[in-house]
């Protein structure tokens, strides 16, 4: 596994989007982690398979799409990746950021990150969607390690406000019900409860496998980045059942009505805002 970001795949993967949609303009982007694939079931327009894009590849994880959807909403572009390639996947950063990569490309300045995660708060119980206003890295690496490409960015981006305090309010008066901190380790293992304690005593709300390189790579390209959490069970340690992937994706498909009506409420006062 090659840990740094091919930037030769990701101008390949821009220049193939630059010919099939020349003169789009999309304005807001999402990335749709697991359980997430149905918020969107209404948007409609042209999609591009992952496997057809160079570095991206097929997703492997059950739930992720593995599409590309150019579609609008209240005539706003919306650029809509229907799954995500994990770190734990082990084919490296670029297909992890590269949706990133390829939204800044196209001009998207307003990202969307969305996942499902264990709730760690005692007031965030399954069924919860959080607003992300921070994150902790323990994931055991960085995507932006490896030769600096100012391509990415500086080379030591800020991290102060990576979610932006904005977005996140407007997430809460779209259907989130708290803000928090999330945390992100490699998996593909759920978490011991003995790691719980310790995330919770460092100032952890959720758990989960991703979001965060995503963030850090959109931060450091100048984005303006929003992120939203499904809790879909109690980390390890904190409920009374083991924790399954299925389990994961029942709850979502439970809680999908909300998780609908706040993606389509939080894009319709996006859309408003820039007329």
């Amino acid at each position: 596994m090659n840990p740094q970001i091919d930037i030769g795949l990701l101008e390949q993967a821009a220049a193939q989007l630059d010919r099939r949609w020349p003169g789009a303009q999309p304005r807001c982007g999402i990335v749709l982690g697991s359980g997430w694939g149905a918020s969107v079931a209404g948007l409609k327009g042209d999609q591009i398979p992952y496997s057809e894009l160079p570095g991206l590849g097929t997703t492997g994880v059950d739930g992720h799409a593995g599409m590309l959807l150019l579609s609008e909403i209240a005539g706003m572009e919306v650029l809509v990746f229907k799954g995500r390639r994990h770190w734990y996947e082990g084919a490296g950063w670029t297909p992890v950021v590269q949706p990133v990569y390829l939204m800044q490309a196209l001009g998207v300045g307003i990202l969307l990150l969305t996942n499902a995660a264990g709730g760690i708060r005692d007031d965030l119980p399954p069924g919860s969607l959080m607003a992300i206003k921070d994150h902790i890295n323990q994931l055991g690496s960085n995507p932006l390690i490896g030769s600096h490409h100012p391509a990415l960015g500086p080379r030591f981006p800020d991290q102060t406000a990576i979610y932006d305090a904005g977005l996140r309010q407007g997430l809460l008066r779209s259907g989130a019900d708290a803000e928090g901190v999330y945390l992100a380790t490699s998996g593909p293992t759920f978490e011991t409860p003995a790691e719980i304690r310790q995330y919770r005593a460092i100032g952890a709300d959720a758990v989960g496998m991703s979001t965060v390189p995503e963030a850090i790579v959109a931060n450091a390209l100048g984005m303006k980045v929003a992120g939203l959490s499904c809790i879909c069970n109690w980390a390890a340690g904190l409920g009374h059942a083991k924790l399954t992937h299925e389990d994961v994706n029942r709850t979502a498909a439970e809680t999908m009505p909300r998780m609908r009506a706040t993606i389509a409420t939080f894009l319709e006062e996006l859309a408003h805002g820039a007329r």
